[in-house]
């Protein structure tokens, strides 16, 4: 019913192609004749700054959506940790140090990759910012697989073209940070946040005041490496200053290993009425 609806009217993509062919005149090469969807410096003004963030909203969910993706277990981490392999090229010993998370992000992705296409690829999928370093291992692990996954990538002045692992049909490139950082969250069924920089903190400290607020729904929120993780953030400093509640200290768990992160997600439903 709805193809017969919309054939009524002539399309876009036909009138696009037909004010492409017109005479050539000064008023034609005006830019107030161009078609206000088809002109791109029309759509970059400051002024139509709604209509874009709407269209990078719209976009990537109309496309989920059509490929039936109903779930994702988000992956963030660092775009400067090394494969093992690599680790010679770290710029610190320390990047050196946490190549170990490269491989256990591709370890875990390969796993939840082999959960997910137990629901033909709906459920459970993969999720990365489609970089290099722990999303790389994240999106590679999901062809170890056999499967699909997600990249949701963004321009940056002297960032990187997606990783080659992301499936293409599900790459996506962003201008809003904020945008993105929603598609990251509106279909997790899990959140794992590696090792990383000032992105991967504030993707984390972002979905988890989400959680503490109530503004999303709890889900396993793990971060791997704890001894990472305590170094750089003393967490009971913030319970005990009274910034936080001793109870935001249960929104999030500690892993190391991939099969560690796989179990906590698998049983999520026990401890979750357990814990009620």
């Amino acid at each position: 019913m709805d193809d017969d609806r919309h054939s009524q009217f002539r399309d876009a993509h036909s009138d696009r192609s037909t004010a492409a062919q017109v005479p050539d005149t000064p008023q034609t090469r005006a830019p107030a004749y161009r078609l206000a969807f088809a002109d791109d410096d029309f759509l970059c003004r400051d002024e139509l700054r709604p209509v874009r963030l709407q269209l990078e909203l719209l976009k990537p969910e109309m496309i989920l959506n059509e490929r039936g993706i109903e779930s994702t277990v988000v992956m963030f981490g660092g775009s400067r940790i090394p494969a093992p392999d690599q680790k010679a090229t770290a710029r610190t010993e320390t990047l050196a140090e946490l190549s170990n998370f490269y491989d256990e992000a591709r370890e875990f992705a390969r796993l939840v990759t082999m959960k997910s296409m137990a629901s033909y690829g709906k459920e459970y999928v993969v999720a990365t910012g489609g970089g290099p370093g722990v999303m790389e291992a994240g999106n590679r692990g999901a062809v170890d697989a056999g499967g699909a996954s997600i990249g949701l990538n963004i321009v940056l002045p002297h960032e990187q073209a997606p990783n080659e692992y992301v499936t293409p049909g599900l790459c996506f490139n962003f201008h809003y940070f904020a945008i993105r950082k929603m598609h990251f969250l509106m279909r997790a069924k899990a959140i794992c946040v590696f090792p990383g920089g000032f992105g991967t903190l504030d993707e984390m400290f972002e979905a988890l005041t989400l959680i503490q607020t109530d503004r999303m729904t709890k889900v396993p929120f793990l971060l791997f490496g704890e001894a990472f993780w305590r170094k750089i953030i003393n967490w009971e400093a913030l319970a005990e200053a009274g910034t936080i509640s001793e109870e935001d200290l249960e929104l999030f768990r500690f892993v190391e290993t991939a099969q560690e992160a796989m179990d906590i997600i698998e049983n999520w439903k026990v401890e979750a009425v357990a814990g009620a």
